[in-house]
């Protein structure tokens, strides 16, 4: 080999080693950021500012929820060195097991990016440990808030906030791991407005992780937006009386503003006081809570599902109107051998047969209803039939899912010719076999919402708005569309006048079912009682009720399980519902009521073998 050749050779042999060490440096300073992370983790240090949740209000300015500081410590696995682990957890207060536990699940996390160590530390713990944490460089603490509920009340309502699960995190690059995101009730519902925005702040520390100040006077900073603000529609006095009374009970009330479908109250019982679900308390009372056989978690308001009894013939008789198969002056005499009825004289109007809650009355309009003669066969009579009467009955929002803004809601359910088809079999059902849904029974469920939703039809005469807990958002009077959108119930706006008026003679006549909700002569209460059959145990009590009866500004519904007959317990609970909501207190004619269902435990019932 020549000299030149050698030369070539030699100086490829340098070009392809310059080559590599050029793409090395390229892969080491461009693309490969952990040198550059490492280089920057050993002066600054990225602290995520946590923003302050929004602020949660009632309809009047009471403040629900507020932020408490809370602080987390955090660990960057790479800086920490030779500690005293005994001194360091004696100062956490942990157990030298759980040290090494943390430690291990923050290295396999990453070496290099910093992770929590020590959740949701008190301010006095956190004394204690800032004056000492110079000592165990890598750790730091970071700021971040708890929520409060000052009022200790409508935990369902509220629901709660928790650490975000891998699930969440890997659908939402949002959120980071230890981020906390709402689990249930508004602060679920409104997440994205309540949490705010993250903020980023990069401070420079010495080799003993001591703050020297902020990294370019904070020019690359970003600073934390604090969540959105909230008024609700919610009457935070009424839903502490409402608690009260439903103590030792089983049940639901819902309370709504009918001309807006703002609600009011809604009470699930038994409940569960909202700070037992705050912070490191959660992992504790969770499974307390769950475990507990009352099941305090469940929202009996939204999601239990409960045939209506009785308040289902107003919707009876109003769709029958509205059909033509009967008018407002309708008779029918009281037959028992039809379906049972208590003792009453003969219905010969809607009103009386509201007023009296005639059982026979509705086997009568529920069979002209289904039977209208538009086909031959009796059981192709009926499918016809039921399929009209089922597309009515859910215009009243029944069998559907109301969209209002808590999560988890049951849409109950209305049954249809597909169903008893798949039930009996296509051609083998009629009237006869289903004429219990004549009286609220059978197969139709309804829940405590619903229910609340059809006394705001009637008090409005033909329409609801969704119900709905936003009423104000961030001081902007606005709330979404599809709360401000009347929804019409296909009904004559004059077919609701013989219910309205059976209804004010249930609560106001002698012979009325529910003489026990009349409250006062200056606030005329009309309403109609429910008692549900409970195949498992005693009856479920059920009213329904609006007052006053010229400009309704309050409907609501009272379901009080096995407790019987309606006009017993749940009439008398929306009686002192609706007078502490018109006028702000109790009469002291209507003191000794109240002391009566404060008094009374009906969880202890019979139940039926």
């Amino acid at each position: 080999m020549n000299l030149s050749s050698r030369k070539f050779i030699v100086g490829l042999i340098f070009l392809v080693v310059g080559i590599l060490f050029i793409i090395r440096l390229f892969n080491v300073q461009i693309l490969d950021d952990k040198y550059k992370s490492e280089s920057e983790d050993n002066v600054l240090r990225k602290e995520i500012q946590y923003p302050a949740r929004g602020l949660i209000y009632d309809r009047k300015g009471e403040l629900l929820v507020y932020n408490e500081a809370a602080y987390d410590l955090m660990v960057l696995p790479r800086q920490v060195k030779e500690i005293d682990t005994l001194a360091f957890c004696k100062l956490l207060e942990i157990e030298k097991e759980e040290f090494l536990k943390k430690f291990l699940e923050a290295k396999n996390y990453s070496r290099y990016k910093s992770s929590t160590f020590l959740k949701e530390i008190s301010s006095i713990s956190y004394a204690n440990i800032q004056e000492q944490l110079y000592r165990y460089p890598g750790f730091f603490v970071q700021t971040r808030t708890l929520r409060k509920y000052p009022r200790n009340s409508a935990a369902h309502i509220l629901g709660y906030i928790g650490e975000v699960n891998q699930k969440v995190i890997d659908n939402n690059s949002y959120y980071k791991s230890g981020d906390y995101i709402g689990k249930s009730g508004l602060e679920y519902s409104y997440e994205e407005l309540l949490r705010g925005t993250r903020g980023v702040k990069r401070v420079l520390v010495d080799v003993h992780n001591r703050e020297k100040g902020s990294y370019l006077d904070g020019a690359k900073d970003t600073m934390a937006v604090t969540g959105t603000i909230l008024y609700t529609t919610l009457d935070i006095v009424l839903q502490e009386y409402g608690e009260l009374l439903m103590q030792n009970k089983k049940g639901s009330i819902v309370a709504i503003e009918p001309k807006t479908g703002e609600i009011l109250s809604l009470v699930s019982a038994p409940n569960y006081d909202p700070n037992m679900l705050v912070g490191r308390a959660v992992k504790q009372n969770y499974p307390i809570l769950s475990r507990d056989t009352m099941n305090p978690l469940f929202n009996r308001a939204l999601m239990a599902k409960y045939p209506p009894g009785s308040i289902f013939k107003t919707v009876q008789a109003l769709v029958g109107m509205q059909a033509g198969v009967i008018n407002e002056e309708a008779s029918f005499p009281c037959i028992k051998s039809l379906v049972n009825c208590h003792n009453h004289p003969r219905a010969t109007s809607v009103s009386s047969s509201i007023k009296m809650s005639c059982n026979p009355y509705y086997y009568s309009v529920f069979k002209r209803l289904i039977q209208q003669k538009r086909a031959k066969s009796i059981y192709k009579d009926s499918e016809i039939g039921l399929g009209i009467w089922s597309k009515q009955i859910k215009k009243f929002g029944f069998g559907v899912r109301l969209a209002t803004d808590l999560p988890g809601i049951n849409s109950g359910y209305v049954p249809d010719v597909g169903f008893y088809n798949r039930w009996y079999g296509e051609g083998r059902w009629a009237f006869s076999t289903i004429y219990s849904l004549s009286i609220g029974q059978g197969e139709v469920g309804v829940i405590p919402l619903q229910m609340a939703n059809l006394s705001a039809i009637i008090a409005n005469q033909g329409y609801y708005y969704v119900p709905h807990f936003i009423k104000v958002i961030d001081k902007v009077d606005s709330i979404p569309y599809q709360f401000a959108r009347k929804e019409s119930v296909g009904v004559d706006k004059k077919y609701f006048l013989p219910i309205v008026e059976g209804m004010y003679r249930v609560v106001n006549e002698p012979g009325g079912t529910a003489r026990r909700a009349k409250i006062m002569e200056s606030i005329l209460v009309c309403g109609k009682t429910g008692t549900a059959q409970n195949p498992h145990g005693e009856d479920h009590s059920v009213f329904i009720a609006f007052a006053p009866k010229e400009n309704p500004q309050i409907a609501i519904a009272v379901f009080v399980e096995n407790a019987g007959f309606g006009g017993t317990w749940a009439a008398p609970i929306a009686s002192l519902m609706i007078e502490q909501y018109l006028t702000d207190s109790i009469s002291n004619k209507n003191l000794r009521k109240q002391q009566r269902i404060l008094d009374a435990n009906l969880l202890n019932v019979k139940v039926k073998k």
